[in-house]
């Protein structure tokens, strides 16, 4: 086993946020990252998040605002760098990150099915459903729910079918309907 230094250690880490960012070949909020980071390698979240500042003004990462979200890309720089540095990421944090890439993004994706509701009153209710795809909003309705039962059965209801209501209610949004048929 080889020991070794601090120094060699905090490059290996950067270098594999940098591997990450670049297999992703999307922006990504932090806390995803993060996620695809402690796949491979146990990290301090403080750390992660001086690791990625260093990043950024080193302009090996950009951070930017999509939809109120702070999220992170590599940047051409990030990427030359990348190619220089990879060798010095252990074979096996590489492996563990490779393996770990597909189920993780797949959860993430997953995480683009985002359902809340907020109490008006004790009997108003606003429901908020939306669909999220590459950090932007694809699909948003709001609606009603006079109970706290109903609101909640909504939220569950779009976070474990929003794959088969989204397609209805956009067949139904772009419906054609003559007005004559309805008298």
């Amino acid at each position: 086993m080889k020991i070794t230094t601090d120094n060699e250690t905090l490059a290996e880490n950067k270098v594999l946020i940098l591997y990450l960012l670049d297999q992703v070949h999307k922006p990504i909020k932090s806390d995803n990252l993060y996620k695809l980071v402690l796949s491979a390698v146990d990290m301090n979240y403080f750390y992660f998040q001086q690791f990625l500042l260093d990043l950024i003004s080193a302009d090996f990462v950009i951070s930017y605002q999509i939809e109120d979200q702070t999220v992170y890309e590599l940047t051409n720089h990030g990427k030359t760098t990348l190619d220089l540095t990879l060798d010095i990421l252990p074979g096996i944090i590489k492996l563990k990150a490779d393996t770990n890439l597909k189920p993780l993004l797949d959860d993430i994706e997953n995480d683009n099915i985002i359902a809340e509701f907020t109490p008006k009153s004790e009997d108003h209710y606003t429901v908020n459903c939306k669909i999220m795809e590459n950090n932007e909003t694809i699909f948003e309705v709001k609606t009603f729910a006079g109970s706290r039962d109903e609101a909640k059965k909504i939220v569950d209801n779009w976070k474990n079918n929003a794959e088969q209501i989204y397609p209805q209610l956009l067949e139904i949004l772009t419906k054609n309907y003559d007005k004559n048929e309805n008298q």
